[in-house]
């Protein structure tokens, strides 16, 4: 059954515009898919379409010959809009692209790619102001529900790679995730850095999996996993730049009592973390459960930050804490996630970064059952549903 993405209809959108259209993001997102979509979107709109997967030989071999010979080449194709996936297989693709645009040449190029490191660099040199990103993240929740007896509790403890929608059983949508996991190490991590630190690579891995969300420094991981501090940082650069980790920083305004030199770090999917940990209990079963609906949380956010919001979390020498602080234009909304509560309560740490931030508007608190709004500080709490996390509608009126 085919689901439709919330982020289709942005993609559509661009069909029209001049700029070169790259999606990027981790394995198995749905990338390939979102193209041949827009490919036969383009065809029922009338439009001359030509769908290349250069991760296929022949496709690649269509591509071959010198720049100069291969710039010829496009700028005399007779199509209006080339979609070419896993773009990075093109040498010298990014330069390629600015020739053509800056030509004037009028086919519509859309790209996907792995992210990597060399696709960032080459992209911020080559194709400054001449391409718009697009990060393909795995479902959201509400997108699973367009799938027949689909649950949420299925959602959090199995992720939301596309392809897991295609399998039935749970043993079989295990070996999806454990594959997924597989390639990754094998394939992208592999190609960027040498074979001797695949291991303690992939110890990294299993200890930001362990504790996701927790308060961590560069030195306490380093001392955990048994590798220096640059080489730790090194790992967790890499695990960023293909996405599949996302690091949060701490939020302050060089308040003293602030820390400032700590971040969390949460993988792009429960399941994938699941899937390190070999754990796919049941969520009212887990020890963990407070951290798997804050993950759900974090990422629900992530997923829609736009250009002028981020994310960060706040905690003072003190102890006070708030799982995180959501910007827009700067402006902070503490947001702090439980698994359970007995009603509209206040937590503490929302209550002290109301009385610190003056100019927060509101705050949020997610859990499984507590509803409504009340007053902190002379400023509305708002109490709502884990799900509501997908929607962050009520940031408009933030300024």
């Amino acid at each position: 059954m085919k689901i439709n993405r919330i982020i289709y209809k942005e993609l559509a959108n661009e069909i029209s515009k001049p700029f070169i259209s790259i999606l990027i993001g981790p394995r198995q997102v749905g990338k390939t898919f979102l193209m041949r979509q827009l490919a036969e979107e383009c065809r029922l709109n009338g439009l001359k379409a030509l769908f290349h997967n250069l991760e296929d030989p022949d496709d690649l071999r269509s591509f071959s010959g010198d720049e100069d010979q291969l710039i010829r080449q496009l700028k005399n194709i007779d199509v209006d809009v080339l979609f070419l996936d896993e773009f990075h297989y093109l040498k010298n693709a990014t330069r390629i692209f600015k020739v053509l645009y800056d030509s004037g040449m009028k086919v519509k190029i859309f790209a996907s790619g792995s992210s990597s490191m060399e696709i960032h660099k080459h992209l911020k040199e080559s194709l400054a102001g001449r391409f718009r990103l697009s990060l393909v993240h795995p479902l959201y929740g509400k997108e699973t529900q367009q799938l027949p007896g689909y649950s949420f509790e299925e959602f959090l403890r199995f992720g939301g790679l596309p392809g897991l929608t295609h399998e039935q059983g749970a043993a079989d949508k295990m070996a999806l995730l454990k594959n997924v996991l597989q390639t990754y190490l094998l394939k992208d991590i592999k190609a960027l850095i040498r074979e001797e630190n695949i291991r303690a690579f992939n110890s990294l891995l299993y200890s930001i999996a362990q504790n996701q969300g927790q308060v961590v420094t560069i030195a306490a991981l380093a001392r955990e996993v048994g590798l220096s501090e640059p080489a730790v940082k090194h790992h967790l650069e890499l695990m960023a730049q293909t996405y599949v980790c996302f690091p949060i920083d701490s939020y302050s305004r060089n308040l003293a009592n602030e820390l400032k030199k700590v971040k969390k770090y949460y993988l792009y999917d429960t399941g994938i973390r699941n899937c390190i940990l070999n754990d796919y209990s049941p969520l009212d079963d887990r020890r963990d459960k407070g951290t798997i609906i804050e993950s759900f949380v974090a990422l629900s956010v992530i997923k829609q930050l736009k250009v002028n919001m981020e994310v960060k979390f706040w905690r003072t020498r003190q102890g006070d804490e708030v799982d995180f602080i959501l910007l827009k234009n700067r402006i902070p909304v503490p947001v702090e996630v439980k698994y359970s509560l007995p009603g509209p309560v206040v937590p503490d740490g929302i209550r002290k970064f109301l009385q610190k931030y003056p100019d927060a508007p509101f705050a949020l608190v997610f859990s499984k059952d507590a509803m409504g709004e009340v007053e902190c500080c002379g400023r509305p709490v708002r109490f709502l549903e884990w799900s509501a996390a997908e929607e962050i509608e009520y940031l408009r009126s933030v300024e």
